[in-house]
């Protein structure tokens, strides 16, 4: 951690005390729910007893992971949400902008933004801060700031969210650098943690017959091609798209692409091999371009990324293979 990452820390600590002094605080997760935001956005609140996480929607890794710990969640209405009458901060993890969050934030209340990713929207007035780490996921941020300022709050069941968080966000540390193995022996040292028994629990997939027949039928429609110098594999599935996703990585591709249409919305799911990554491929940076391009909300990691928009999926299809062409090997 540089001086100046260790000094943003120390504000962060200041800016949260201040705003514990005045009401209560918002720890708000990006609206996709997966396992990095949620699991930033509990630890982060466990804390202070003036904040509480929430958001409006949690995905089904977590949702069973804190269904175990018995974590608490405050799911908000994305149309009216309740927020507390003396609300003195709000606090947004793993969300590069405020559409992400899917809910209208209130107006002139002092906000912190978390985040990881590369890119960042938030437009910060007088009293606001924003942490913008290059790091792989944002509970590695969470668990230096807890390390550092609250390390009472580093229960086992405050390190299992942030461990999870950041084992997701790696896509099980294929997309991992030095510093999220790092943060991975850090969050496990002074804990109880029997690493081998967590992750047999984390990657146990609960899946119902129906999502399994939906993705057998996905892959049993699965086409390939080359896009450029990059190997495609890509079908379409009406749920479980990262599964279908990463079984289509297993058979080889380069890259692999899962889409769906719901409600006039169409959804493309991207995965990347570590080999692409490193060989010039990142999935978020081409969907967040494909969403400037052609509207819709996109972006990601090099690694894994998504994209929502109302095009027809022959056009989303066809846009991702275009820009995926584009890309030079190195």
């Amino acid at each position: 951690m540089s001086d100046s990452q260790d000094m943003q820390l120390s504000k962060l600590d200041d800016w949260l005390t201040n705003a514990a002094s005045r009401g209560a605080i918002a720890i708000v997760a990006h609206k996709n729910g997966d396992m990095d935001t949620i699991g930033s956005a509990i630890s982060l609140a466990a804390s202070r007893p003036e904040a509480m996480a929430c958001g409006v929607h949690i995905c089904k890794l977590a949702r069973r992971l804190l269904e175990k710990l018995d974590a608490p969640f405050l799911h908000l209405d994305s149309e009216s949400p309740r927020w507390p009458k003396k609300l003195a901060g709000i606090v947004v993890v793993d969300s590069a902008a405020e559409d992400q969050t899917g809910l209208e934030l209130p107006r002139n209340v002092p906000r912190c933004i978390i985040d990881h990713h590369s890119t960042s929207n938030w437009s910060l007035e007088d009293g606001d801060m924003q942490l913008l780490w290059p790091v792989s996921a944002t509970t590695q941020i969470i668990h230096l700031y807890l390390s550092k300022h609250k390390k009472e709050v580093l229960t086992n069941k405050v390190r299992r969210l942030l461990l999870a968080g950041l084992i997701a966000d790696t896509g099980r540390f294929r997309h991992a650098d030095a510093s999220s193995f790092e943060s991975a022996s850090q969050i496990l040292d002074d804990g109880t943690i029997d690493y081998a028994d967590f992750i047999e629990e984390f990657e146990e997939d609960i899946l119902t017959r129906s999502d399994k027949g939906a993705i057998s039928k996905a892959l049993g429609r699965s086409d390939g091609i080359d896009a450029g110098p990059w190997w495609l594999l890509k079908s379409s599935a009406g749920t479980q798209e990262s599964v279908v996703c990463r079984a289509l990585m297993s058979a080889g591709a380069d890259v692999a692409i899962c889409m769906r249409r719901r409600e006039g919305v169409s959804r493309l799911t991207a995965r990347a091999s570590r080999g692409a990554v490193l060989a010039g491929v990142h999935v978020g940076n081409i969907l967040s371009t494909l969403a400037s391009t052609h509207g819709g909300e996109g972006g990601g990691h090099d690694g894994a990324a998504g994209w929502s928009c109302t095009l027809d999926l022959m056009a989303v299809e066809s846009a991702f293979i275009h820009a995926l062409a584009g890309v030079e090997r190195k």
